[in-house]
């Protein structure tokens, strides 16, 4: 009777310690797998793309690397500007300061001539990201116009009367001094047929401002 109540301790005893083990095993395995899940969880995360839309109407604050003229540009050329200011997206930063901006000239007239004016006409249409993707993007266009030269013209105009003058009434008096302002009149405004106004300008390190016209979607990874 001893003997059978000693070995069903045992048995028991035995039982129990192989639950503990058991218990212990599945424990330690699940902990394990816990961790080793961790690192691959962060990367699976780290690898996920992200991505952020810049709504119309976004505000682009650029600064110009070179002078852009109607002098030495025409429609269809680009230029370099850079960013004033980061385009972020919460902790993001999609484009720092100093990104690159692309920009294109729309319309580079020289103007006509006595009254025609320049006008250069420019816009954005590629921005440089922080990780260092190009996205095309749309803003308003802007237009600068040059000086206008009314005043030189009548300079011009002006000293043209003047030579003629002198020159009439050296050959025929008051009525050659009428006659010869008439002329020099026509040979200043002459000049003035054969020259162009200045020309528009946009100079090197100009702060400018543009809006995006239509939403842009941007793309990165975490």
């Amino acid at each position: 009777m001893k003997m059978q109540k000693n070995g069903f301790l045992w048995t028991v005893s035995l039982a129990v310690a192989l639950a503990v083990l058991q218990a212990g095993c599945q424990q330690a395995g699940e902990e394990g797998a816990a961790a080793g899940s961790k690192p691959g969880s962060a990367s699976a995360a780290a690898a996920q793309p992200r991505s952020a839309t810049l709504a119309a109407g976004t505000v682009l604050h650029v600064r110009t690397t070179t002078t852009l003229s109607t002098d030495s540009h025409k429609a269809g050329d680009t230029f370099m500007t850079t960013l004033m200011e980061p385009l972020t997206q919460g902790a993001w930063v999609i484009a720092p300061v100093g990104a690159t901006v692309e920009g294109r000239i729309v319309d580079a007239d020289k103007g006509g001539r006595v009254e025609g004016v320049a006008r250069l006409t420019i816009a954005l249409d590629r921005l440089h990201t922080a990780d260092g993707r190009t996205v095309d993007i749309s803003t308003q266009s802007m237009t600068v116009q040059a000086k206008t030269t009314k005043s030189k013209d009548a300079t011009k105009v002006g000293i043209g009367t003047g030579i003629g003058a002198a020159v009439g009434a050296i050959a025929g008096g008051g009525k050659g001094a009428a006659i010869g302002a008439g002329a020099g009149a026509g040979a200043g405004t002459a000049v003035v047929l054969s020259t162009r106004g200045d020309a528009a300008e946009i100079g090197s390190e100009t702060p400018l401002t543009f809006e995006l016209q239509s939403p842009v979607t941007v793309a990165g990874k975490r």
